[in-house]
């Protein structure tokens, strides 16, 4: 989502001003009758800045895109970014100021039409000041519409065709080393602002198929009953994006979290998300009682051992991975041949 750079309140007034002067400029040495010609100037003037003020506008409403028109995980993206009711809010008062502006430019063309020449330079002032004094009002609305921009300009390219897998899990168990690892040596990685943290994105090629991973601090890694709005809106748009769920547990609890703790989250993401998970129990290099963390892998179905920062059991992994992939590819197929079949 990218909006077209903004000018500040003092910057356009400038501009507008500044492209009238030049504008009345080269009236002056027109040929135009004397007696028209100081009226006609003003009203240049007062078009030239009108439209110049109108344009940018219009153009910052018109390049800004539908939020309602948005999928769901970007409305979301926005609204935790930067808040939609803001945004919307800053939005209607510029459209607002570009319809004022509209007004004016009538009101004073008419003005200075109607009067003697002598006048028109003093209504004109008058009408710069009128301007001037809607385009402050609307100040802070440019501010945070040059904020939002600067915010938003590294918003996610997220694939809604490729098939996706979201990492969960507690603060410091390994989500971004595994991301790491199933992305490859170098994988194409990127933070973008979510909450107070980031989430990463990451692809690999499998069976000719892009996965998209994504990792996500700051939203999955803290108990439900302590998340804030925010985040829960923020764990809905992943839910329109996640295929599957890698959960990590942190086996060696050096993340500072017990395993009670740990398995506590992952049940409550199970409620929420209706969509298959995969538990991973990492850092299972550092463990030493065996049995402990028995305890917690025979409540989950078919948990995987790993080491991400030794690469252990990564292969056992990535081919669970390919079979999600494969069950999901069968399913759209036989899908798709039955709705050819019903459709005859």
């Amino acid at each position: 989502m990218r909006l077209p750079p903004i000018p500040t309140s003092e910057e356009l007034l400038n501009k507008a001003f500044s492209r009238a002067r030049k504008a009345a400029s080269a009236a002056r040495t027109s040929r135009i009758p004397s007696q028209k010609k100081a009226k006609t100037i003003e009203i240049i003037r007062i078009q030239t800045a009108c439209n110049i003020i109108k344009d940018k506008l219009k153009l910052i409403i018109e390049r800004t895109p539908d939020i309602e028109s948005l999928p769901e995980f970007y409305q979301d993206y926005v609204d935790v970014t930067v808040g939609i009711d803001p945004l919307k809010k800053s939005l209607g008062a510029i459209n607002w100021a570009a319809g004022i502006i509209s007004q004016l430019e009538r009101e004073y063309r008419r003005r200075i039409r109607k009067s003697r020449p002598s006048l028109a330079s003093s209504i004109r002032r008058e009408a710069y000041g009128r301007i001037s004094s809607v385009i402050k009002k609307i100040g802070d609305d440019l501010d945070f519409l040059d904020f939002t921009r600067n915010k938003l300009k590294n918003m996610p390219t997220v694939d809604f065709d490729a098939f996706t897998v979201v990492i969960a899990g507690f603060p410091n168990v390994g989500k971004s080393t595994i991301l790491r690892r199933l992305t490859g040596a170098k994988p194409k990685v990127a933070e973008y602002p979510f909450t107070t943290k980031g989430i990463q994105i990451g692809y690999l090629q499998m069976r000719w198929n892009k996965i998209q991973v994504i990792d996500t601090p700051g939203l999955l890694d803290r108990p439900i009953d302590e998340m804030n709005n925010i985040e829960l809106k923020a764990m809905v748009a992943l839910e329109n994006l996640a295929d599957i769920i890698l959960f990590i547990f942190d086996a060696s609890e050096t993340c500072g979290y017990p395993m009670e703790s740990q398995y506590n989250l992952f049940k409550d993401l199970k409620n929420i998300f209706k969509i298959p998970f995969i538990c991973v129990f990492n850092k299972m290099d550092l463990i030493e009682n065996i049995k402990y963390i028995k305890k917690y892998t025979i409540r989950v179905e078919d948990p995987i051992l790993i080491s991400a920062l030794e690469d252990e059991g990564v292969p056992r992994l990535i081919k669970r991975l390919e079979g999600f992939l494969h069950e999901k590819k069968t399913r759209k197929t036989i899908r798709h041949a039955g709705k050819k079949k019903i459709n005859g």
